[in-house]
């Protein structure tokens, strides 16, 4: 097992990989499931988290995140044992953000009175889209009246700190029609506090990959990234990511824990960790995993190194080089609008990023894709993104990965 981590902060990731059914374009691991492998998964996660909780023992918790799948196809009960487990045996932060997935449809006003009382702070719902012949080509379960009754129910029972998933680039979308569901969303009362949105992806393995649909193309959606910028900035939404839009004092804490390289566990199937510049995660074998920690005692502290490969739970283990912490630097802290500080790159290598990456920044700089900005308070310079710069994003960032 690995050592005690010495880091003072500590993020928790806790995957549910079910859901009611896979839409046609999501590759997350997760599967449709009865009661009885809910039960029997989630007796396992206790043991994971009550296993593996020695291992941080005086770190302290900021932030706790339920994703999935969708976490909120759990029973009430369920959700409550997961988090009392944490809370028993995690430090746990006064603030700590409680993050949690929400799909529409799976809903009732019992069920977040109970996630309420859990503890969860903060809810994620799955909108993607307000227009219903949008959501049905997706493959979604609800429709948008599903929606705004959810969000009524969120509402009602107390809870105000809430972000909305939405999609951009769905196959028949129009600028029309993307900005009619904005529109929809910040017409809400009161208006959600933070909004995700986030081009359509076709990823191996999904049915949009076997038979893909027709898309709207790639001018249509550089113009869509540009209406979501432009319609909530004059709202009073803050950009403070590439795909992310928050009112101020609201931006998610869990999510910028990984854009900034900070410490975090994963617990359930396929939940990445990092911790002191280790990467590792779990097994995608739901039937592995629930048999290994379900186990008697004696078999479950058995050490990994002994296991087999196909016995084994945590599995990708990768210890970073100072290469590739560095790579990750530049390519997670560009996503930030606020972009890279010189002066703490330099802290963290012992270099500087013109050294490093020499003549790069300065290409950039004279193309319009980067540029450098000098903070009036410290006097600290950091480079960003521009908005030319984040519509060819993934170009810029590849060129901070080290051959």
């Amino acid at each position: 097992m690995m050592e005690k981590s010495t880091q003072k902060t500590l993020g928790i990731y806790i995957h549910i990989p079910f859901c009611v059914r896979k839409c046609l374009y999501c590759d997350f691991l997760s599967a449709p499931a009865d009661l009885e492998e809910m039960e029997r998964y989630v007796a396992a996660l206790i043991r994971e988290i009550r296993g593996e909780s020695s291992n941080y023992a005086g770190d302290i918790v900021k932030s706790v995140f339920l994703g999935g799948g969708t976490p909120s196809l759990l029973p009430a009960e369920s959700i409550e044992e997961i988090l009392d487990t944490v809370y028993d045996c995690f430090d746990v932060d006064e603030a700590c953000e409680i993050s949690m997935e929400v799909n529409p449809g799976t809903v009732t006003l019992e069920k977040l009175s109970s996630w309420k009382k859990s503890g969860v702070n903060r809810l994620s719902i799955g909108l993607q889209s307000a227009d219903d012949s949008e959501l049905k080509v997706l493959g979604r379960i609800h429709t948008s009246k599903d929606f705004f009754d959810t969000y009524a129910l969120a509402i009602k029972t107390g809870f105000n700190n809430i972000n909305i998933d939405l999609m951009s680039a769905i196959p028949g979308q129009t600028l029309e029609s993307y900005t009619d569901t904005l529109r929809v969303v910040t017409n809400l009362q009161p208006m959600p506090v933070h909004i995700s949105s986030y081009s359509l992806m076709i990823e191996e393995g999904t049915p949009f990959y076997e038979d893909t649909p027709v898309l709207p193309d790639e001018d249509c959606e550089r113009e869509m990234y540009k209406i979501t910028g432009d319609f909530l900035t004059n709202l009073g939404y803050r950009q403070y990511e590439i795909s992310n839009y928050a009112f101020p004092g609201y931006e998610c804490v869990h999510n910028r824990r990984y854009w900034e390289r900070g410490n975090y566990v994963g617990f359930g199937i396929g939940a990445a960790s990092m911790i002191d510049n280790e990467r590792f995660q779990n097994t995608n074998n739901i039937t592995r995993y629930c048999n290994y920690y379900l186990q008697e005692k004696e078999s479950v502290q058995k050490k990994e190194e002994a296991l087999t490969k196909d016995e084994r739970i945590k599995e990708a283990r990768q210890t970073l080089s100072r290469q590739e912490q560095m790579e990750e630097f530049m390519f997670l802290g560009l996503r930030m609008i606020k972009g890279i500080s010189y002066s703490e790159f330099f802290h963290t290598f012992g270099a500087t990023i013109d050294h490093v990456y020499p003549g790069i920044v300065e290409d950039f700089c004279q193309k319009g894709l980067l540029e450098r900005r000098r903070e009036p308070e410290t006097g600290d310079i950091r480079i960003a993104l521009t908005r030319r710069g984040i519509d060819v994003s993934n170009v810029v960032m590849a060129q901070f990965l080290i051959s």
